[in-house]
């Protein structure tokens, strides 16, 4: 058995919240930074309605000045067989 771990949706969102406004970052100025129409992908992402791509999680990572495992949460790991 091994323990594969699991993304927390919710809190990664509070977590990239947390982030953005500890940075003093506006969700305009992120909209404008990704490039999106709208705002909604980002409050999306907040709420932990939706996961941000893993080339967006780059892009928050450096605008937040952290690393991805830093925006990432985590939580209890599911166990599944590992067929050798």
């Amino acid at each position: 058995m091994s323990t594969i771990p699991v993304i927390n949706v919710t809190a990664t969102g509070a977590n990239i919240a947390r982030l953005r406004q500890r940075a003093g970052i506006s969700v305009r100025q992120l909209q404008t930074i990704f490039g999106f129409s709208t705002p909604q992908a980002i409050y999306k992402w907040q709420r932990g309605a939706a996961m941000p791509t893993v080339d967006n999680l780059v892009v928050l990572a450096a605008v937040f000045g952290v690393t991805v495992d830093q925006i990432l949460v985590c939580g209890d790991g599911v166990s599944v067989s590992v067929i050798a």
